[in-house]
């Protein structure tokens, strides 16, 4: 790696020369000409863009793992995603690991560098559709082999449950007394289980499918390439996460507010793709996912300022572990989505859709 660049940043340079060192330990620094870090833009990893002799690779380093598992544990899983997902030809292929080490406490991934822009919304709403459509239609692995994945035997009542754990943080979160109502009324409108349907089976999900997690290829495809968070899930949560307020409006390159009609039409794409249309039960995974969204928020509220993990292990939300516009970025958008009149807009929204494709069906 005799052209890696010299960056400006003591941390940036410090990360990069860790990653190389990492590298060449793994004997995987052959033919590799460049070290280049991108842009920090999520809480969950540090990303470096690796310039080859031959296709290029990035690195995918965790500042943490947002499934609560140790260094090895997360890299495994993260593993099984990008191997899994990689099968649908809309998400980037897995190279290598990089176990964890002193350079790097909690290891790394390499995977396929994917050449694309940011989503723009609408336009590229039937993209994202046709790629969720081929990631769900999978084949399902057997129970026994679909480890070290997520795979609860009921995913409605995993996603319950996830949900009421992190509403654990509403009361810690600063919330108004309006806002807290509304949270605990939607929270307890949520009904204990969903109708037998093809659409309420599992199924392999991203379950972070959100616009700013996509690159569109040239070709129009798009690819989804933050892959960390894959289960045996509903495909609603999915669908759900391309298309909230909550989510379309999270990352700025990929920033937009979809009307209702919009959403339907997304919606209707995925359906004539995967051939499922269970309505009722896509509206409901919908809701869920959007009360996942906001406890998160809350959750994030509560614990973003604690000190950095030093044992680098599990969950770590510190604000220590990522750039301050970052952050800066992050607390804004939680504490839209924590207000009033965002939640009413989305409320308004489930209205709305619901009544269109109600009409449809």
């Amino acid at each position: 790696m005799s052209d890696t660049v010299t960056h400006t940043s003591p941390a940036t340079r410090d990360l990069c020369n860790r990653l190389e060192r990492a590298l060449t330990r793994a004997g995987r620094g052959g033919g590799v000409r460049d070290l280049r870090p991108m842009a920090d833009t999520g809480l969950a990893h540090h990303h470096l863009w690796l310039t080859r002799d031959g296709d290029d690779w990035v690195a995918r380093l965790p500042k943490q793992s947002q499934l609560g598992l140790d260094a090895h544990a997360n890299l495994d899983y993260q593993a099984a995603c990008f191997e899994r997902a990689g099968r649908s030809g809309h998400a980037p292929s897995l190279h290598g690991v990089l176990s964890p080490s002193e350079e790097l406490p909690r290891g790394g991934l390499l995977v396929s560098a994917v050449r694309g822009r940011a989503a723009r919304l609408p336009a590229d709403l039937p993209a994202i559709a046709e790629a969720l459509a081929h990631l769900h239609g999978l084949p399902l692995p057997p129970r026994d082999k679909r480890p070290p994945l997520l795979a609860p035997a009921d995913p409605w009542a995993a996603m319950r449950e996830e949900v009421a754990g992190q509403a654990d943080y509403l009361e810690a979160a600063g919330l108004t007394a309006a806002v807290r109502q509304r949270l605990e009324n939607e929270l307890a409108a949520l009904p204990t289980q969903l109708p037998d349907s093809a659409t309420a089976r599992p199924r392999l999900i991203s379950f972070d499918a959100h616009p700013g997690n996509f690159l569109i290829r040239d070709d129009g495809s798009a690819v989804l390439v933050d892959l960390e968070k894959c289960r045996y899930g509903l495909t609603g949560f999915d669908l759900a996460h391309a298309s909230l307020y909550t989510s379309t409006t999270w990352d700025v390159a990929s920033h937009a507010e979809l009307s209702p009609a919009q959403v339907a039409d997304f919606y209707r794409r995925w359906m004539a793709i995967s051939g499922l249309d269970d309505v009722a039960t896509l509206l409901t995974c919908r809701r869920a996912m959007w009360l996942w969204s906001l406890t998160w928020c809350a959750k994030w509220r509560a614990s973003h300022g604690r000190a950095q993990d030093t044992e680098a292990q599990g969950e770590d939300w510190s604000a220590e572990l990522s750039d301050a516009a970052l952050i800066a970025h992050v607390r804004d958008r939680v504490d839209h989505y924590l207000s009033l009149p965002a939640i009413k807009h989305v409320q308004r929204e489930f209205d709305a859709l619901a009544t269109t494709l109600e009409k449809d069906a």
